[in-house]
């Protein structure tokens, strides 16, 4: 795996999976699915606002927030986060959010569209069971 970092933020490359993944952390922790071209961007010298700009064009998979407006919270965004992420250091928090209200989240925020197919597909699959 090859790594960039900067302050509050950390990208990686997986090159047997030919994966792009990063973490985000103000005021939580935010996990990504970015493409090459966003980890190609990440070049020494980019300030650290705008590697965050950059890493937030991706799709987000697991959130956990602690806006200092109520207890905070995680949304989990996509299941396979782990995996996707295994060299992240994220650590679950508590009050993670139901599966149907992640879901109506990402039909209703124009900013979780990335997440609308998978999130879709998923449930089709619980829905079945």
């Amino acid at each position: 795996m090859e790594f960039r970092e900067g302050n509050g933020w950390k990208a990686c490359f997986d090159e047997e999976r030919n994966l792009y993944t990063a973490e985000v952390w103000e005021m939580g922790d935010t996990l990504l699915e970015i493409n090459q071209e966003i980890y190609d961007a990440l070049k020494p010298g980019i300030s650290d606002h705008d590697a965050r700009e950059l890493l937030y064009q991706g799709r987000k998979l697991y959130m956990s927030v602690f806006d200092r407006c109520g207890p905070s919270y995680t949304v989990v965004l996509d299941c396979d986060y782990e995996k996707l992420c295994p060299w992240s250091s994220v650590v679950p928090g508590d009050h993670v959010w139901s599966e149907e209200l992640t879901d109506a989240a990402v039909e209703a925020f124009a900013s979780e569209e990335k997440n609308r197919e998978q999130r879709r597909t998923k449930r089709g699959k619980r829905l079945k069971k």
